[in-house]
């Protein structure tokens, strides 16, 4: 779309939900416009005030690449949080971008050249982080930044428009860490994020797993709503994983109008040659086949879908922190120049010697050197940390050390996980759920739901996400978010509002699927195709050994494996499709 002045022209992906209140301030300074869309809104908005102070208002999902004709000059932006991706990069002197890189591969001078490093980021994280992508010359950019090119040859930065804790020091916590205060504020927030995120031209619904997170989205749904709010999810045969009862109680407690599926391994299976062809980059969440069945029914019913993402990463809802916080605060109790010589000693210690590895024959009796290798590089890793921040980041790592298993990869740092950025006084969970917040949920959440749900054309919302309820939840204190060694307390206080706590108070699920038993049965055949060590070798990126070490071990129930090789089967999946 081209500006009413003809100076600025625009490409613009996603929704701009406070796009009335801005259209009603240009209206006051004399702006006509031609249409009733977001798109125009944005243009004349830049267009009156230039990109840079336009954007941090916004209150959207949206990635978009403005050119100002006089200027000669492009700039391209990305939501706040990163629920809209953008990537770009160059094709022999040629700038390119897109909101999917199967949109760049077309041109003639792009070299298809798969980047090493981003094949061991992947076996790392089960992702690929901002700001690298699997292909070399090609870049992602970053949530909350902006690019401007004003010349093809140069190489721009990113430069970031908005940050967490740019956040927390413009504006402290008002609350005070008062608990009713904050639960009221909270409330109101929330209200308004999923009330905006509720305004919709097509019909309308949400997924409900029957966890805190979609149930709070839901109920501040229906008590919005003068209809009944369709509700959708999925459950699966294995009881252990499903929590479609919980969500069918959810629903009826809000009176919903709830429809379920049961997901079994056959549709699984019908899904999984499809997600390389999904996800444009390899990508190894293996909650992606859940979510984009849920998706898939969804879209049967409605055009847009509000989701109940981010809950976990805002409010320390994992599990796991509690339990990664005692281990660090272990870890210091030793000095640190004897957990140095100590981690020094072990990494040596845990260093791959292949040829003196025991068989991998699943037969044998024997405990595996492999798999004390694997514990012993965990407690180096440990000890060897500087900050919470790097010993969270080894601590959730698949492949600790990628590169055994990917050929000349190096371990690349990651721009949103250095110290410096983190505020002063940030204890072991906060620094974690930072971590999770600028690198997991975005290259790894929101991409799974983002990608699942437009490849059905479903427009997923996450009103969670809102950025001034991120802010908001920044600047709390953890006493408001963990409880008795419970996450997202405060979280649960605004649900028990609107439903009981014997309907919500139970173990956190996840929306998982059974994958250790499905590679061992009804995936297994496809797998094996994937992982002959013979294409292994042959490809020349993956390392066969170790790999095909955890595969048996993995068939013969020694070890879970399924996550390790969960990245290995998906980048396989993918070259086979994009190379």
């Amino acid at each position: 779309m081209i500006s009413s002045c003809g100076r600025h022209v625009i490409v613009f992906n996603g929704e701009i939900y406070n796009f009335l209140e801005i259209k009603q301030e240009l209206i006051a300074l004399g702006a006509a416009f031609r249409g009733t869309s977001d798109t125009e809104i944005l243009l004349e908005g830049i267009a009156r005030w230039g990109v840079s102070k336009l954007v941090p208002r916004l209150n959207g999902i949206f990635a978009f690449a403005v050119w100002d004709r006089k200027d000669n000059k492009l700039t391209l932006a990305r939501d706040h949080i990163g629920i809209k991706p953008l990537y770009y990069g160059w094709a022999g002197d040629t700038f390119v971008f897109g909101s999917e890189l199967k949109a760049l591969l077309p041109h003639p001078h792009f070299r298809r050249r798969v980047d090493r490093n981003a094949i061991g980021l992947l076996l790392r994280y089960n992702y690929i982080p901002a700001p690298y992508c699997i292909w070399e010359d090609c870049f992602k950019l970053p949530p909350g930044h902006m690019l401007v090119l004003e010349h093809p040859a140069a190489r721009p930065q990113a430069e970031a428009y908005w940050s967490i804790e740019n956040a927390i020091v413009a504006e402290p916590d008002q609350a005070g860490g008062d608990p009713d205060r904050a639960v009221s504020e909270l409330d109101a927030l929330l209200r308004e994020a999923v009330k905006l995120q509720m305004v919709a031209d097509v019909p309308l619904g949400a997924f409900l797993s029957g966890g805190v997170d979609s149930s709070t989205v839901v109920a501040l749904m229906q008590t919005q709503s003068a209809k009944r709010v369709k509700t959708f999810t999925i459950g699966f045969k294995e009881g252990e994983f499903d929590e479609a009862g919980y969500a069918r109680a959810i629903a009826g407690h809000l009176q919903t109008d709830h429809t379920e599926l049961l997901v079994t391994p056959k549709d699984a299976l019908g899904i999984v040659p499809r997600l390389s062809a999904i996800y444009d980059e390899p990508f190894a969440d293996s909650s992606q086949i859940p979510t984009f069945l849920v998706s898939e029914l969804t879209r049967r019913h409605v055009t847009v879908s509000l989701s109940g993402d981010g809950g976990d990463e805002l409010f320390a809802g994992y599990s796991h922190y509690p339990p990664a916080r005692r281990l660090w605060l272990l870890t210091r109790s030793m000095p640190s120049s004897l957990r140095s010589r100590v981690a020094g000693l072990l990494w040596k210690l845990g260093e791959p010697v292949l040829n003196h590895d025991r068989s991998c024959d699943p037969a044998s009796g024997t405990v595996f050197d492999r798999t004390r290798r694997y514990k012993i590089q965990r407690i180096a890793a440990a000890l060897a940390a500087n900050d919470a921040g790097s010993f969270y980041q080894n601590r959730i790592s698949r492949w600790l050390v990628p590169s055994e298993a990917v050929r000349e990869a190096k371990d690349c740092p990651l721009p949103f996980a250095a110290p410096r950025r983190r505020p002063a006084g940030w204890g072991a969970v906060e620094s974690m759920a930072y971590f999770d917040c600028l690198n997991y949920m975005p290259e790894n959440v929101l991409t799974k739901v983002d990608r699942a749900s437009m490849a059905v054309s479903l427009e997923a919302r996450v009103p969670l996400l809102d950025y001034r309820v991120m802010e908001f939840s920044a600047r709390l204190p953890m006493n408001l978010k963990i409880r008795n060694g419970q996450g997202k307390w405060l979280l649960r206080q605004v649900l028990y509002k609107y439903v009981p706590r014997k309907l919500v108070d139970r173990p956190k699920m996840g929306f998982r699927l059974p994958l250790a038993n499905w590679l061992r049965g009804p995936l297994k055949a496809w797998a094996e195709d994937l992982l002959q060590p013979k294409q292994l070798e042959q490809d020349g990126f993956l390392v066969g050994e170790p790999i095909m070490a955890k595969w048996k071990e993995h068939l013969a129930k020694r070890n879970d494996w399924s996550r390790h090789l969960w990245s290995v089967i998906m980048f396989q999946s993918w070259k086979r499709n994009w190379t």
